[in-house]
């Protein structure tokens, strides 16, 4: 027998294809770790240390203990940002919830060139928040704005400075804020689809009307995407910043002086980063703290299929 008629030794790999997916998985997920511990976890760590020192980013930070937090709960400021953060919250949830489920029951019909009309209530949402502000700025202007130029068309009155005046200023901020409403709205839209329509014909046979119809079969079915915007918005609510940034910097007289822009100011303008850690972590508990009591009481009116 001649040496090229020998078979020829096929080589297998060694790696097994369970060894091989799991080494690319962590070859391609390993960008991600490093980015999540250099940027997220280490950062959020150091935060627990700098908010018991006192720190400005030049010097080494010295060790003060709970300083920090008294003098924020003694600080005037820090209580004043909270109310109005807190009153944004309380106004603007609920507004937000009502007028995203809203649209999403008018957007839900079967008319012609509805997916184009979704579109076009969907777009705002995704607009750069800093652009958004700076059109709100011109339409809230007291002597060039839109708004008070319909204002006076139709009542023949001049409307009030909406972003000067320290009673009109947090409305203008909430009727802004409306502008994003857009991405709840196609989660509620959603919801609403996923509604069984036989629960509806059911419904109607036995005679019940559009609005019972509405608050016995759409609110109950929509009750989990109601909470989980519910949860969300109460997130963003409390940390808002760039439009409110942009429209007022926290004035007139603090009338608009969120918590986070408060953060901001302590932090990249007095340079305490010490005392603005400590503001991120009171924050923090706050928001823990409000969901963990949404997420208690949800099971008293949140339905779930099949519970």
């Amino acid at each position: 027998m001649g040496v090229s008629s020998l078979p020829i030794p096929v080589r297998r790999s060694r790696l097994s294809l369970r060894t091989k997916e799991a080494l690319w998985f962590h070859v391609f997920i390993g960008p991600w770790i490093v980015g999540f511990l250099a940027f997220t976890f280490y950062p959020t760590l150091a935060s627990v240390y700098y908010s018991f020192t006192q720190y400005n980013a030049i010097r080494p930070p010295v060790f003060i203990g709970l300083d920090n937090y008294r003098v924020l709960l003694q600080d005037p400021v820090f209580a004043k940002s909270l109310a109005v953060t807190f009153y944004y919250a309380a106004v603007a949830i609920p507004l937000h919830l009502v007028v995203g489920l809203t649209l999403a029951v008018l957007l839900n019909q079967r008319i012609p060139a509805m997916p184009l009309i979704r579109t076009i209530y969907y777009l705002p949402t995704v607009m750069p928040v800093v652009v958004v502000a700076l059109v709100w700025i011109w339409l809230f202007d007291y002597n060039f704005g839109l708004i008070n130029f319909l204002i006076y068309l139709a009542s023949g009155l001049h409307g009030p400075n909406w972003l000067g005046d320290p009673y009109w200023v947090m409305p203008a901020i909430i009727f802004a804020s409306l502008w994003s409403v857009g991405g709840s709205m196609i989660i509620y839209l959603a919801g609403l689809q996923s509604t069984p329509p036989e629960l509806y014909e059911a419904a109607e046979i036995d005679g019940a009307g559009r609005v019972r119809r509405f608050f016995t079969i759409t609110i109950p079915m929509v009750s989990p995407v109601i909470f989980f915007n519910l949860v969300i918005g109460l997130i963003g609510a409390l940390q808002i910043f760039a439009n409110v940034y942009v429209l007022t910097g926290g004035g007139p007289n603090y009338a608009s002086y969120m918590y986070n822009l408060y953060l901001y100011n302590n932090a990249f303008t007095y340079f305490k980063l010490g005392l603005a850690s400590a503001q991120a972590w009171i924050l923090f508990v706050i928001i823990l703290a409000l969901s963990y009591v949404f997420f208690r009481s949800a099971g008293r009116w949140v339905y779930y299929g099949g519970s």
